[in-house]
Order: C-alpha cells, then sequence, then structure tokens
C-alpha cells in the first residue's frame, strides 16, 4: 500500500493483531489526508484472509533527501518522456506552479524513487493500492516491474457529461468510472 511508509513495516507486521485500526496507527495511517474509512475496508479485508500488508512508500525523509539531492535515488536517467511527463505531473499537482528547476528535478526523481520503492516489495501475485500516477502504465511503478504479467486498473472519476471513455487517460489496462468526489477544489 502506497499509503505506509516502509519504515512502518515491522510495526504494521506486529500490529496485525489488533485489527484494522491497530495496523493504521502502527503504519502512520494519514487518516485525513487518505481518508481513512475508504481504505479500512481493504485493511480488514488482507487482515481477515491472513494477507501480508506492505508498506510499499519511501518514508517522507527519505523522499525529501532526494529532492534534495536527485542522485540519492540510485536509480539510472528517466528517458527524456518520462521526465517530461513526470515534470509535467508536478506542475500540475502544485496548481500550475513550476518549482525551481533543481526542486522539480527532485521532485521527479524522488516520484520515481517511489514508484521503484513500490514495485520492489511486490513479490509473486500480489496488488498494489497506490493512486492513479503510480499505476499508470507510462511512467508509473510498471516501469520498474519489467514482466508483462501485470494488469494496471485505474479508478477515474467521471465529469458531468462525459460519458465516453475515449476523453479519459488511457495509460491503464482497465479504467473504472465512479462518480466524481464533492471536494474543494485546491487550487482555488
Amino acid at each position: 500500500m502506497e499509503q505506509f511508509d516502509s519504515e512502518y513495516q515491522a510495526a504494521i507486521d506486529a500490529a496485525r493483531s489488533g485489527g484494522a485500526e491497530a495496523v493504521a496507527d502502527a503504519g502512520h495511517f494519514d487518516r485525513k489526508g487518505w481518508n481513512w474509512p475508504l481504505y479500512k475496508p481493504l485493511v480488514e479485508f488482507a487482515l481477515e484472509r491472513g494477507w501480508p500488508i506492505v508498506a510499499a512508500n519511501l518514508s517522507r525523509a527519505e523522499a525529501r533527501a532526494i529532492v534534495a539531492d536527485p542522485t540519492r535515488s540510485g536509480l539510472p536517467p528517466a528517458p527524456p518522456a518520462v521526465r517530461s511527463a513526470l515534470e509535467q505531473d508536478m506542475i500540475d499537482s502544485h496548481c500550475g506552479a513550476a518549482p525551481e528547476a533543481k526542486r522539480l528535478a527532485g521532485m521527479v526523481e524522488a516520484q520515481r524513487a517511489r514508484d521503484a520503492r513500490m514495485a520492489s516489495v511486490l513479490k509473486g501475485p500480489s496488488v498494489l493500492i497506490a493512486g492513479n500516477g503510480h499505476a499508470r502504465r507510462d511512467r508509473g511503478v510498471l516501469l520498474y516491474l519489467g514482466g508483462t504479467d501485470v494488469l494496471s486498473i485505474a479508478f477515474t472519476e467521471v465529469d458531468d457529461g462525459e460519458r465516453s471513455p475515449r476523453v479519459y487517460e488511457q495509460s491503464f489496462d482497465y479504467l473504472w468510472f465512479t462518480a466524481r468526489a464533492a471536494r474543494a477544489d485546491p487550487c482555488a
């Protein structure tokens, strides 16, 4: 799960017998930012079946260190198309405000390092719970998995009046359409 940082894996494992709330506490789950009621049933489902819950994300400290010094990721340079697309993702996620070039390069590298970390924890038959950016075939976790035995599914909010699948992002194997969530515009 992207929602848990790898540094908390031992605590998550130790908390399993206490149920989903104990796992969330042990994993420092950001209940507000990640809307815990949507994820709690997934954690309960895994616990009930004895399935592993794997903390897949970089810690904030690791990500900050990579933003400050992109070479700390240890990754080879990104192909230009991937780098450019990730730069645009970062700018879009900051309401169109481009960070200073060095910081932007670090943010892109931290995103790539997150994707590489998530790929590294997937062992055998697995399901990765992560945001759509990480699930993309063209610039997400799948770039670091190497195999073709992977299926990417994105939950996509439907815009009013836009019912044709062709108008939505096509970098996934399947799109699962959902109603648009009611929330304030973060860029307003």
